[in-house]
């Protein structure tokens, strides 16, 4: 069984060392052409290709470039109405006459969109209809019968990997550009930014220094925060005060006198603040390492923009 197992191993690693030598002038032009579209890719096939097709599709999608599959059978029923003037369309056939697909391509060429032609046979019915072919013959199957569709499906797959990689790359895509179409897998969460948990506007506590003490508290019960900024007349952060300094004032006059004006009792007239731009990650940083639970967030003119509670980003799993 392990003879078997490298067997079909150092098969389809010899197809692929064939495709990968068969590249050319077609794959750049098949590129250029996914860089051009204006709508999105169509990625079709039937069987094992379209099994293929499907991850070739994700792929893409997830790599910046709207992608999506259609079963060849069913667009011969309907779903053909998915293709858009705009869009390319990426066929994926080993033979190239695949029935329902060879029944697709007049279809395809009366909507005069682009067709690129995966397949091991340029001279088939699909080869001969796409205006690019990208060849993924093996010299053969790892299948000991020659019949189940292995190493020429891990061509096709592999060169779909490569089509989007190479496609990528020229967009310029980043690991944030990746991270915003996963956002609930790990790299997604932990390329949070603090603008995208902060509490903005109308939900930031926010009192001028007048302001009398006991607006203060209100204020920060209806926001429900823990905290709230204090600001001057031109809007800026003068302070903050926490329910942490109110407990402290309390404690040391027994009393509180509600008309005490804001600024009197701030707790801390530079508190410690961070960028929109910053990741919630590194807000965590500054949270844990100076043992507070809010940080504000301010603009180039230091006026709060927006509030991060370590609630939010604990509950957002960056960590």
């Amino acid at each position: 069984m392990l003879e078997d197992a490298r067997d079909v191993f150092d098969t389809e690693i010899e197809g692929l060392t064939s495709v990968r030598d068969s590249l050319g002038n077609s794959f750049i032009k098949a590129c250029e052409t996914i860089l051009e579209c204006r709508g999105k890719i169509i990625v079709t096939g039937l069987g094992k290709s379209g099994a293929v097709g499907r991850k070739i599709a994700a792929t893409l999608s997830s790599t910046g470039t709207p992608a999506v599959f259609l079963h060849a059978g069913e667009g011969l029923h309907g779903d053909l109405g998915v293709i858009a003037p705009g869009d390319v369309v990426l066929a994926i056939s080993y033979s190239g006459d695949t029935e329902e697909l060879a029944l697709l391509l007049p279809a395809v060429r009366r909507l005069g969109v682009p067709l690129l032609a995966m397949t091991g046979e340029p001279d088939s019915t699909l080869g001969r209809a796409a205006q690019t072919v990208l060849s993924t013959k093996v010299p053969r199957e790892a299948c000991p019968l020659g019949l189940a569709p292995t190493s020429s499906t891990t061509a096709a797959l592999v060169l779909g990997d490569a089509l989007a990689v190479a496609v990528y790359r020229r967009r310029g895509f980043t690991r944030e550009d990746f991270a915003f179409r996963h956002p609930a897998g790990a790299l997604g969460r932990s390329l949070l930014r603090v603008r995208d948990l902060m509490h903005t506007e109308k939900e930031i506590p926010r009192v001028l220094k007048e302001t009398p003490l006991r607006e203060v508290i209100l204020e920060m019960s209806r926001k429900r925060l823990g905290m709230t900024t204090v600001v001057d007349s031109n809007g800026r952060l003068a302070g903050i005060i926490t329910d942490g300094d109110l407990r402290r004032l309390l404690e040391k006059n027994n009393t509180l006198d509600v008309q005490t004006p804001a600024f009197s009792v701030v707790g801390s007239t530079k508190p410690r603040t961070i960028a929109p731009d910053q990741l919630a990650v590194q807000a965590l940083t500054v949270m844990e390492n100076h043992k507070i639970t809010s940080l504000i967030i301010v603009d180039g003119q230091r006026r709060p923009v927006g509030v991060i509670h370590i609630h939010d980003i604990l509950r957002s799993k960056v960590v």
